[in-house]
C-alpha cells in the first residue's frame, strides 16, 4: 500500500476507525473523515504514533458539498484516490429490537440519507478524482439479503448499498464490491461480534490482493477472504 491515497468516511469509531488504522500501518496515505472532530484528533494521534500518516477532516456524509471538498482535497494533498472506503452508517434503535412497521418517518429518513445517499454522495464525488484502477469498497452484513425480525430500515439500508455497489460497478471503470466481515462488534450491532480490529485487514485484502473479478459487483464474504488468504 505505499504510496496508495485511500479514503475511508465514517473513521470515527468502529469498522472505519480500524480500517483507517490499518491502511496507514500497511503505509497508505490515508484520508480520514466522520462527524466527531475530538474522536478524529484521537485517531490522528495514534496513527502517528504508529508510523503512519493520516489527514482527518470533519466531514458528513449527508452533504454532498462536505463530500466533494473531502475528495478534492484528498486529490489535491496527496494523489488520485486509490480506494475508497464508504463506512460511514447510522443504526437509530437496538438490533431485533426495530420491527420495520414501528420505524419513525424521522428514523428512517436519516438512516437512508446516512447509509445510502452517503454511500452514494461519498462515491459520486471521490470518481472525478480516482486512479482508473481503484476501488471502491462498501461494507455490507447478511442482513441486507437476509430477512431478520427487528432489523427495521437499518436492513433496508444496507440492502440498497448492495444495489448501489452494483449499479457503480457497471458504470464505472474503477472496480465497486461490497465487503461482508459478519457480525462485527460497533455500536451498529450493539457491541455484538468480532473485533473491528479483527476484520480490518479484510479490507485491505479486498482493496489490493483480491482478483478484480473477485471484488466487482460482488459480495466479498469472511469466507472468501479466509480461503484466499490461509
Amino acid at each position: 500500500m505505499d504510496e496508495k491515497t485511500v479514503v475511508v468516511t465514517g473513521a470515527s469509531r468502529g469498522i472505519g476507525r480500524s480500517v483507517a488504522r490499518t491502511f496507514a500501518a500497511e503505509g497508505a496515505r490515508v484520508v480520514a473523515c466522520a462527524r466527531d472532530v475530538e474522536a478524529l484528533d484521537e485517531l490522528t494521534e495514534e496513527v502517528g504514533d504508529e508510523g503512519g500518516t493520516i489527514l482527518t477532516e470533519r466531514a458528513d456524509v449527508r452533504d454532498e458539498f462536505d463530500m466533494e471538498r473531502l475528495m478534492e482535497r484528498a486529490a489535491r494533498e496527496s494523489r488520485p484516490i486509490d480506494v475508497l472506503v464508504a463506512c460511514a452508517g447510522v443504526n437509530h434503535g437496538t438490533p431485533g429490537e426495530m420491527p420495520t412497521a414501528e420505524e419513525s418517518y424521522a428514523r428512517f429518513d436519516d438512516t437512508m440519507r446516512t447509509n445510502v445517499r452517503g454511500v452514494f454522495a461519498a462515491v459520486k464525488e471521490a470518481v472525478p478524482h480516482m486512479a482508473d484502477d481503484a476501488r471502491v469498497l462498501i461494507p455490507s452484513g447478511s442482513v441486507a439479503r437476509e430477512a431478520k425480525p427487528g432489523m427495521g430500515v437499518y436492513a433496508v439500508s444496507k440492502a440498497a448499498d448492495e444495489a448501489l455497489a452494483r449499479g457503480f460497478s457497471v458504470d464505472l471503470e474503477q472496480t465497486v464490491g461490497v465487503v461482508d466481515p459478519g457480525l462485527v462488534a460497533t455500536d451498529l450491532t450493539g457491541g455484538q461480534g468480532r473485533d473491528p480490529e479483527d476484520v480490518a485487514p479484510m479490507f485491505v485484502w479486498a482493496a489490493t490482493e483480491a482478483d478484480v473479478e473477485t471484488v466487482d459487483g460482488e459480495i466479498l464474504d469472511l469466507r472468501t477472504w479466509k480461503k484466499a488468504t490461509r
